[in-house]
C-alpha cells in the first residue's frame, strides 16, 4: 500500500527550556487535562525529571533519582499520582507525587542495561503488569506489581536472531483475557506474544534499522512504530492475531511517541 500524502507538521505552540540536558523521555499525565492541570513529564540525559504545568509553561518539580543516568522511560499509572521512571542506571523507580510529595516508594532493579523502554498493564486495579528488560540482552522480563512476582521471561527461538528488545506495549483485548505484548527489536521486527501462553502470535519486518517506539490503537487494530532509520511503519493487527504490514514512510528524525487513530 502506498503512503498517505502527508501535510507539513505545524508549528509549535511554544517551547519549554530549562532540562539541562537533551530529553529522552516524554509523557503526558492522562486525564489531567479533564482535572484542568495539564501535566508533561521529561526525562533528560542528566538524570532528571522534571514535571511541566502547560497552563504556566514552567517545571512545578523536578525529580532527581536515577544518579545522574539518562532517564529513557516515564509513565503515570491510573491513579495518576504515582509516576514510573526507568534510568540507565538500572533502577526503575515508582514515585509518590500526591499532594506535592516526590518521594521515591518503591524500586525495581533492572538486570540489563540495554535501551530497551518498559510497559505496564494497569486499568486501576490495586495488581498490575510490569514488562520490562530481562538479564538475558534478548529476553523479556514480565512481573506481577506491586508484589514483584515473576510471571515468566519471553524470548523468541535461538534461530529468530532478532537481537535486543528496544520498546514494549503491553495491552489486553476486550474479548480475551489474556495479556497481549507487542515488542519492537534491534533487527527492526515487531512481535506479537500472548503472555499468558508465552509463544509468539505474529512477528513482522518493518524496518532495516532497530525499532525506536511503538504505539498500538487496540480500538482501530492498527500501530505505528518508529525506527533509527527514521522510517515509521504502519501495520495492522486481523482477527487471527496476526501482523499486516501497511505501508511505511521517512521522517525527519527517529523518536518515541503516542498515537491516537480518529
Amino acid at each position: 500500500m502506498a503512503a498517505p500524502l502527508l501535510l507539513p507538521p505545524p508549528d509549535p505552540q511554544f517551547v519549554l527550556r530549562g532540562t539541562q540536558s537533551p530529553v529522552h523521555a516524554l509523557h503526558f499525565r492522562e486525564g489531567a487535562q479533564a482535572q484542568g492541570r495539564p501535566l508533561l513529564f521529561s526525562g533528560s540525559q542528566g538524570g532528571l525529571v522534571h514535571i511541566w504545568s502547560l497552563q504556566t509553561r514552567r517545571a512545578v518539580t523536578t525529580l532527581d533519582g536515577h544518579g545522574g543516568q539518562c532517564v529513557i522511560w516515564l509513565q503515570t499509572l491510573p491513579q495518576g499520582h504515582q509516576l514510573l521512571s526507568q534510568g540507565r542506571d538500572l533502577r526503575l523507580c515508582l514515585w509518590d507525587l500526591a499532594e506535592g510529595r516526590n518521594t521515591i516508594v518503591d524500586s525495581v532493579r533492572l538486570e540489563s542495561v540495554g535501551f530497551c523502554r518498559s510497559a505496564i498493564l494497569a486499568e486501576g486495579q490495586p495488581r498490575w503488569m510490569l514488562a520490562m528488560p530481562g538479564k538475558g540482552t534478548d529476553e523479556i522480563q514480565i512481573l506481577e506489581m506491586p508484589s514483584k512476582t515473576s510471571v515468566c521471561t519471553l524470548k523468541l527461538e535461538a534461530d529468530a536472531k532478532p537481537g535486543m528488545p528496544m520498546c514494549l506495549g503491553l495491552w489486553q483485548a476486550n474479548c480475551s483475557p489474556h495479556p497481549l505484548l507487542l515488542a519492537g527489536y534491534e533487527d527492526g521486527s515487531v512481535a506479537l506474544w500472548d503472555v499468558s501462553e508465552q509463544k509468539v502470535c505474529s512477528r513482522i519486518a518493518c524496518h532495516e534499522e532497530p525499532v525506536m517506539g511503538l504505539d498500538f490503537d487496540s480500538q482501530k487494530a492498527r500501530g505505528v512504530s518508529g525506527s533509527a532509520g527514521k522510517v515509521l511503519a504502519v501495520w495492522s493487527l486481523d482477527g487471527q492475531q496476526a501482523l499486516q504490514f501497511a505501508f511505511s514512510w521517512n521522517t525527519s528524525a527517529s523518536c518515541s511517541f503516542g498515537v491516537s487513530y480518529a
